[in-house]
């Protein structure tokens, strides 16, 4: 892993450097992002990214702009990727005229505030076919099916004592998760009549490659593999 962030650190190096060369830093601006973050010895799923723990949903937005962003800046505040485009038209100036879902960054970096989002609708149809919805304090995972890491269907997590999200306390918490699947379910069902389509992670029966969903992890675990089965079969001989 660490071989890897090395030859990654390089590229970077690599692109930013063939900017200055080309005399390109202050008119292009870069991007750093990801499509999802990763799980190293987190939850058993070992350098990959299952399920919707935090450690899968972080990602890096990173912007560097020669001559209009001085400094470094961190942000300490929820950004999703759908705040992207907002904040580069923004840094920009340009009135796009769209009602993006996004909202720019750039009144954080400019010191200013910006209204946390209070709860946000989190999904996964991978490795596993879950949705769940987050709070600052509270993040409820519901399976749609089961899954080859043999977790349970539903899991609550307590955000602030359990940052790490190892202790489902769902059992301890019924009135919390039934009210937090409220929100998912509204949420979803709004999405629903907006777009005119059924939510895809309910249609898409074919995304496991078996046609068909699960209906037991022991399905799941001999059906879901990475790489070659004799590599699967290693991977997992831990989680049952």
């Amino acid at each position: 892993y660490d071989a890897e962030v090395a030859y990654m650190d390089t590229c970077i190096t690599v692109l930013t450097q063939k900017l200055a060369d080309l005399g390109l830093e202050e008119n292009t601006i870069v991007v750093f992002v990801s499509d999802h973050g990763e799980t190293l010895y987190d939850h058993d799923c070992y350098f990959d990214h299952h399920g919707l723990y935090d450690c899968t949903l972080t990602v890096p937005f990173a912007v560097r702009w020669k001559g209009h962003l001085t400094g470094e800046t961190r942000l300490d505040d929820y950004c999703q990727l759908k705040d992207v485009v907002p904040t580069l038209l923004d840094l920009m100036g340009i009135d796009a005229g769209i009602g993006f879902d996004g909202r720019s960054m750039l009144p954080l970096v400019r010191g200013g505030e910006r209204m946390p989002e209070p709860e946000f609708y989190i999904t996964e149809c991978t490795w596993e076919r879950k949705h769940g919805w987050r709070t600052p304090e509270w993040k409820l995972i519901v399976s749609l099916e089961p899954d080859f890491h043999y977790r349970e269907m539903k899991e609550l997590y307590n955000l602030v004592q359990d940052p790490e999200e190892y202790h489902n306390v769902i059992g301890e918490n019924p009135e919390i998760a039934e009210a937090l699947e409220k929100r998912l379910n509204a949420w979803v069902e709004k999405r629903e009549k907006e777009t005119g389509h059924r939510a895809p992670i309910y249609t898409n029966t074919n995304w496991n490659g078996c046609g068909h969903f699960f209906e037991s992890h022991d399905e799941a675990y001999n059906s879901m593999h990475i790489g070659d089965p004799g590599a699967a079969q290693k991977l997992q001989a831990g989680n049952k």
